[in-house]
């Protein structure tokens, strides 16, 4: 029986892509909802993933510098700073944030419109509620990724800066010289294109979650916990592929 159904899970899941895929032809008719998606995800998220790069960026840098000074290498911060912000730190810091503010709000929210049977309403009216409510957020979460991204990304590289200002007075020029000249478009490009996997995954994950949610308002809350937990897992994954794959170019 357990076999039985999680075949069932796993196809239903596959369904679920395939009907995503298939209707992103009339995601276009939808712009305005996706538009309205992606101001809501990145309203959401905006502060608090600035905030935490923010701190990420200081706290890392002030980790980091004591191990350099050991082997008479502090100058190698800022680089050292950089590459691991733009590589790894920033994209998984957001991801794990957008999982945990956007993916809990598309499962619950979803899953209520599910209990309250406001789908069905949708669908008996000659509306399209997949495209409206799936494609739309998917979509939505998939763009607004790789953009927070960007932003945590150059946050995080300014709370370094500060720093590094704060304990060796180096120059707004210099420090961010030295970290231009270590980032490749190699790192730059992954960078994006993992948060747009990312983006992708939470969407997904989030949708599939509140579209199929059961037993009544109890389910809402499962609902959007099961969404932040599966997207962190499904986060990490993607993170390590990306990493393995990533290493045959450098």
């Amino acid at each position: 029986m357990k076999l039985r159904s999680l075949l069932l899970t796993y196809e239903g899941i596959y369904r679920f892509a395939q009907k995503i895929f298939r209707q992103l032809l009339f995601a276009s008719s939808e712009w305005r909802e996706i538009l309205r998606q992606c101001y809501a995800a990145g309203n959401r998220s905006f502060f608090l993933v600035g905030f935490t790069a923010f701190l990420a960026g200081i706290v890392f840098t002030r980790q980091s510098r004591p191990s350099l000074s050991s082997f008479g290498a502090e100058s190698w911060l800022p680089s050292l700073v950089s590459q691991a912000v733009v590589r790894s730190l920033g994209p998984l810091i957001t991801g794990l944030i957008c999982a945990g503010k956007i993916g809990s709000n598309i499962g619950a929210e979803l899953s209520s419109m599910k209990v309250t049977e406001q789908i069905d309403a949708m669908e008996v009216s000659g509306t399209r509620p997949f495209s409206f409510l799936v494609v739309s957020r998917v979509v939505a979460t998939t763009l607004m990724l790789p953009i927070l991204v960007v932003f945590a990304d150059s946050i995080a590289l300014m709370g370094s800066y500060v720093t590094v200002h704060a304990i060796n007075n180096t120059g707004f020029r210099l420090y961010f010289n030295e970290v231009s000249s270590k980032i490749t478009y190699l790192d730059i490009f992954s960078s994006i294109i993992k948060a747009t996997f990312f983006g992708f995954a939470i969407g997904f994950v989030s949708c599939y979650v509140g579209y199929n949610s059961e037993n009544g308002t109890a389910g809402v809350g499962k609902a959007a916990n099961k969404a932040v937990v599966i997207s962190m897992s499904f986060i990490f994954i993607i993170d390590l592929i990306s990493l393995q794959f990533l290493n045959l170019f450098r």
